[in-house]
């Protein structure tokens, strides 16, 4: 009698056994990078100096840094097979909850600016404590859940300013905006830092492994142990804290609240997440990939604004970018997929 038993070779000793350069090119972030670094070419070649001036890439790095810190938290939020669209309405609504506390203080030094740091902060852990109970303990879509906070944070914030944005931001604030550090502005220190402390900790410690587990299979992760509607929870609180901490950089750097201009920032955060190697249906995603992948509109916005092209194509950009993201999450699952296991006798 013949018997058939059936094994699965790890991925990583296929890895370690290909030859370097289709380690290299089978890597999940090889495309991305090439894709960069072909950006960079072709922008040189088409705008000249311009595009690698130091002021360009002191803006790019700028414009950068505000949606990688809400990237970070998109981030974490899909790697649990979640997604949040409210975080541009949260940023919004918490600058201009943050102003109207600096207003009431008075004061155009550091206390005043706190303060108001410290209320961007509370709102946006609130609010995406809200998404997080009602996705989590109540059960909810996320996509709509987040979809609802969207419209009702913005609405909010239209509410309460009456509609004109906001622009009396302590002087410290709109210093600390423009300061440098090295030749590094401060947000974009900020921005690396706050990645750097999430990347570690989604890789090296338990909290980064319950995240991935709950992506993965919710139901195991709860088996294993795994407080997982908890662990949900604080995961969308953490996104809205990050998005609150980025309506406060956001004052910073533009001295406004900008109510109307933040209605990409969701899309543009998931597009560096997915770009990054994260899955919507979870359990896959690194913070390092998302550094990169929110590389990719950011250089693509400003290379077309430099060639001449008006500012709404950054629009159009960021949407077809996001559909090509989530086609190469397909292309990557389907290629997963067809790695079939061995069968031996």
């Amino acid at each position: 009698m013949t018997t058939t038993t059936t094994t699965q070779t790890p991925a990583s000793a296929d890895t370690l056994t290909a030859p370097l350069g289709r380690r290299i090119t089978q890597h999940p972030l090889f495309v991305v990078t090439t894709a960069l670094v072909l950006l960079f070419v072709v922008f040189t070649v088409v705008n000249g100096p311009t595009f690698l001036s130091e002021a360009n890439l002191r803006n790019m790095a700028l414009a950068g840094a505000i949606i990688l810190i809400l990237a970070v938290g998109v981030t974490m939020v899909i790697i649990t097979a979640g997604f949040d669209l409210s975080v541009g309405s949260v940023l919004v609504l918490s600058g201009v909850l943050s102003v109207i506390a600096m207003r009431a203080v008075g004061d155009t030094g550091w206390t005043s600016a706190i303060i108001g740091l410290l209320v961007a902060a509370a709102s946006g852990a609130v609010l995406g404590a809200i998404n997080g109970a009602l996705v989590s303990y109540a059960g909810l879509n996320p996509i709509i859940v987040t979809l609802g906070t969207l419209g009702a944070a913005l609405g909010l914030a239209q509410v309460v300013t009456g509609g004109p944005d906001l622009n009396d931001v302590p002087m410290v604030m709109a210093d600390f905006g423009v300061a440098r550090v090295l030749g590094v502005p401060w947000v974009v220190v900020v921005a690396a830092v706050i990645a750097i402390i999430a990347g570690m900790a989604m890789r090296y410690t338990a909290f980064g492994r319950h995240t991935y587990a709950i992506g993965s299979n919710s139901e195991a992760a709860t088996r294993a142990g795994i407080k997982v509607k908890a662990h949900l929870a604080a995961i969308y609180m953490i996104s809205g804290l990050l998005a609150g901490l980025a309506g406060w950089l956001s004052l910073a750097v533009y001295g406004t609240t900008n109510i109307n201009g933040h209605s990409l920032d969701a899309l543009s955060a998931a597009t560096a997440a997915l770009l990054g190697g994260a899955s919507l249906f979870g359990g896959v995603g690194t913070i390092g990939g998302t550094v990169l992948g929110n590389a990719i509109p950011v250089v693509l916005s400003a290379g077309l604004v430099i060639a001449g092209l008006q500012s709404f194509w950054q629009q159009f950009v960021t949407g077809v970018v996001l559909i090509g993201a989530v086609y190469l999450d397909r292309v990557r699952r389907l290629g997963l997929g067809r790695r079939s296991p061995r069968r031996t006798r």
